[in-house]
């Protein structure tokens, strides 16, 4: 799947994050970071978390989600 599907509809994509990838369960084109709300495009996504089910805008994103959550 890329970005010029033409099955691929505007809308936020809906993914199931696993270890070292994903599982598209709704196709789209972006996802929402969970900490900016930033729409990340699916080819831009490189941060996410297994556990929290999350994706983050960048790894400054991802550290501070992480630090929140070892409190």
């Amino acid at each position: 799947m890329n970005a010029h599907d033409r099955n691929l509809g505007a809308d936020q994509a809906r993914l199931h994050y696993g270890d070292g990838d994903y599982a598209v369960l709704k196709p789209g084109r972006y996802v929402l970071c969970a900490v900016t709300g930033q729409k990340i495009p699916l080819e831009q996504l490189r941060y996410w978390s297994a556990e929290l089910q999350e994706a983050y805008a960048g790894p400054a994103e991802s550290l501070k989600r992480w630090q929140e959550t070892q409190r």
